[in-house]
């Protein structure tokens, strides 16, 4: 593993590791280490933290995905929530605002998915996880600058669903001023006490029932209570001696899949064929990924066939024919060997912008990328999982885990996944090297951004419409823990963020 400098030095620690975007979640995280909590005790109080000192990416409304090494085998944590049952495929195909507000509203996840992850793995009390979230919101934290900064850009859809908002967030506190929310502490207090009880079959249900039907929302109490996570088994590709591990749809982490699967079957490849090979996958991902069974994408045969299509010049992608069939990332790792990979989301910012009157939080909009195709595998409809971005991606070689990795933001997030990868296992760097490398990003066509430090040289010339932007927003955020062969842990916090890795 090669160190390199970046302005950040890796963290190292023997004990436990937490890193995610924020320092107080990483440092509520460690201190659960510290009592004697294992790594999915600190996860969730990491998460939880989360929610009130980054709302912007995430909070209780949102969904969750974890994966867990427990220290013999690895698990998947599907926490997303489904959409209401009053959503039928001619609501949305008729509606006007389908980004913001009620419509693409689903059930929030995050709450049962801290309960589910706790049930099955955790070891201190459920409610001890959430002290330092609820102490955060109910006596205030100063916020960080790159929180700050992303909070005084929001610009607020005016519908009446949406003007809560301006009660709880409407402060956008500039950084290091306090932020403060009693009741925020008040609903983590009642979901912290019921194991999220309350939040799927008492008050909070019935509360969010009683708003949407005085808003004209879909969600109602019979939704809430109907919510279940799924324990899921994570699907994976191989690259140069090494296995990536990332979460079967409703989630988009196939595509990183896969386009390290493509670049695995040639003998050398640079910048050029790694961005054709995340533009193949892409393309397959936004055709055939939703709430359904994945087809083949990984299948060796339709790999092979992908792969021909890697040339000498840009492409615009097209989707193949396989056989059928804003948010926040945390890793957290303890010293008897367990490793937790856990991201959870509003979407877009802060969500839908609906916020519950007299409780603090807001809800998600995960279903602004639902289809009014009803052929595609994510088209709007019913009790469906929409189609999620967010995606916690896990390293392992020869079924020794190597950790837990993600990159946040969007559609970035398997371009991450893949840049992340081929920097530690081609590049041999450390984890605060990988993740502090420069990077580039594909949005549509042949159109390229990259930031400044990156080495384009050539890529015009092989047809890619390069953008050279010094906007950090668009490339992510990540975390990083590598187990080193000395049963030590090497850590990596993002510096395009205000996060930290914090070790013991």
């Amino acid at each position: 593993m090669r160190a390199q400098s970046t302005g950040r030095s890796p963290i190292y620690g023997a004990n436990g590791v937490v890193a995610t975007s924020q320092p107080l979640a990483a440092q509520s995280g460690l201190a659960i280490l510290r009592e004697g909590g294992n790594a999915v005790d600190a996860a969730i109080a990491t998460a939880v933290t989360l929610t009130v000192v980054q709302p912007g990416s995430n909070d209780i409304g949102g969904d969750l995905f974890a994966q867990v090494w427990d220290g013999t085998s690895l698990y998947g944590l599907n926490g997303s929530g489904r959409t209401p049952q009053k959503l039928g495929l001619n609501v949305w195909q008729n509606a006007t605002e389908r980004t913001f507000g009620w419509l693409p509203v689903s059930v929030p996840g995050a709450p049962a998915g801290w309960r589910d992850l706790h049930e099955r793995f955790g070891r201190l009390p459920f409610e001890r996880l959430f002290a330092d979230a609820i102490r955060y919101a109910e006596h205030g934290f100063p916020v960080s600058p790159v929180i700050a900064a992303g909070w005084a850009r929001v610009n607020v859809p005016d519908l009446p669903e949406c003007r809560e908002w301006a009660t709880v967030y409407g402060q956008r506190p500039g950084a290091g001023e306090l932020f403060v929310s009693h009741e925020k502490a008040r609903t983590l207090r009642l979901i912290a006490g019921s194991h999220a009880g309350e939040f799927y079959h008492g008050e909070i249900a019935d509360a969010l029932d009683a708003f949407a039907r005085e808003t004209g929302g879909l969600l109602t109490a019979q939704d809430m209570a109907a919510h279940t996570s799924e324990w899921v088994e994570p699907i994976s590709a191989s690259y140069r001696g090494y296995t990536v591990h990332e979460l079967p749809p409703n989630g988009q982490g196939v595509a990183a899949l896969q386009a390290l699967a493509l670049l695995d079957g040639l003998p050398e490849h640079g910048l050029h064929e790694q961005i054709e090979a995340m533009k193949l996958a892409f393309a397959d991902t936004f055709a055939y990924v939703g709430d359904a069974p994945m087809p083949g994408l990984l299948e060796e045969s339709y790999v092979d066939s992908r792969r021909k299509l890697i040339g000498p010049k840009a492409i615009e992608p097209v989707p193949g024919d396989p056989v059928r069939g804003g948010t926040v990332y945390l890793a957290a790792a303890d010293g008897e060997g367990m490793m937790v990979s856990l991201i959870q989301s509003n979407y877009m910012g802060f969500g839908s912008f609906v916020v519950l009157p007299g409780y603090g939080f807001g809800l998600q909009n995960r279903g602004a990328d639902l289809s009014d195709d009803p052929a595609h595998p994510n088209a709007a409809g019913p009790g469906k999982r929409p189609f999620h971005t967010i995606i916690p991606g896990f390293l392992s070689r020869d079924g020794v885990p190597v950790g837990p990795f993600g990159v946040m933001g969007g559609h970035m997030q398997p371009q991450g996944h893949l840049q992340v990868v081929l920097a530690t296992v081609d590049g041999g760097l450390d984890p605060q090297a990988a993740l502090a490398q420069p990077r580039w990003r594909w949005e549509r066509g042949l159109h390229v951004f990259a930031e400044p430090e990156l080495d384009t040289d050539g890529l015009a010339e092989r047809g890619h419409r390069v953008e050279v932007t010094r906007e950090r927003g668009g490339f992510g955020m990540g975390q990083a823990i590598w187990r080193l062969p000395s049963g030590g842990l090497v850590a990596g916090s993002e510096p395009r963020a205000d996060g930290q890795a914090a070790a013991w």
